[in-house]
């Protein structure tokens, strides 16, 4: 159970640092409402250090993380997660079915295997996905979106209720962006929570209930309107300003930036 009233995401504090190198610094984030939750910042940021610390899965230098009020460790298997593609090895010897099949293996424990409902649940998820004509194909045959997708299929089998995505856009055709996009809705409409690391601006305005912008430390944080204002965007990023000025009046309006 979580504590009663608790933030689904709370960073208190949180530094990161390879080496010597510090690439998070005192990042304080709190993240409450259901919906779609994007981290933008520039390259070299630590947009992916935020998600990676957030899970666990890069040492803290200083700071605390709970989710749902409590540590990762008792809320594991509410948390669901896709990876950058490029931490990925395409090549290991597994289909589609099993790559998303992973995503039941919380509930089923150490030594039960995966049976009819577990591949019921992993093929309604690839369905979702538009995949699931593809479940017995090796997954490095797979298009750079569909792999991505796959991954995405894989934690809506875990049925989690917070999701954390790392860049999920980079390098997919369109076709695969609009149905990631229209899958991360769903789950926005279903009452979850997912957080999502984005690089393009443009769509950041259209997708996301909320952002935080970070450039090793937190610039800012809330709905998007609030947000991604020019200030806001000069504080974080260098060098486009233009582009900037334009991004924070069509937010402002609330409308596109197309």
């Amino acid at each position: 159970m979580s504590a009663v009233g608790a933030p689904a995401l709370e960073l208190h504090d949180v530094t990161v640092a390879y080496g010597r190198r510090p690439v998070l610094w005192n990042v304080d984030l709190t993240v409450t409402a259901p919906g779609l939750f994007g981290i933008i910042g520039p390259n070299g940021a630590g947009k992916s250090t935020l998600l990676k610390a957030a899970l666990g899965l890069v040492p803290l230098a200083g700071g605390s993380v709970r989710l749902f009020g409590r540590p990762l460790a008792a809320v594991r298997e509410r948390i669901g997660y896709v990876p950058q593609r490029e931490t990925v090895d395409w090549d290991f010897p597994v289909s589609v079915m099993d790559v998303v099949l992973m995503g039941t293996y919380a509930r089923l424990g150490w030594f039960r295997r995966p049976g009819v409902a577990e591949r019921e649940t992993a093929r309604a998820a690839l369905e979702r996905v538009g995949l699931a004509d593809l479940a017995g194909r090796q997954i490095g045959r797979l298009s750079g979106g569909q792999q991505q997708r796959v991954f995405l299929a894989r934690a809506l089998a875990q049925a989690a209720d917070l999701y954390f995505l790392d860049e999920p856009m980079a390098g997919v055709d369109v076709r695969s962006q609009e149905r990631i996009f229209g899958v991360l809705d769903d789950l926005r409409r279903q009452g979850r929570l997912v957080i999502v690391v984005h690089h393009d601006l443009r769509t950041a305005a259209d997708w996301f209930d909320g952002v935080a912008l970070v450039d090793m430390r937190l610039v800012a944080a809330g709905p998007t309107a609030t947000v991604l204002t020019p200030e806001n965007l000069r504080r974080t990023y260098a060098g486009h300003l233009d582009v900037l000025d334009e991004l924070g009046r069509a937010v402002q309006r609330g409308g596109r930036t197309s």
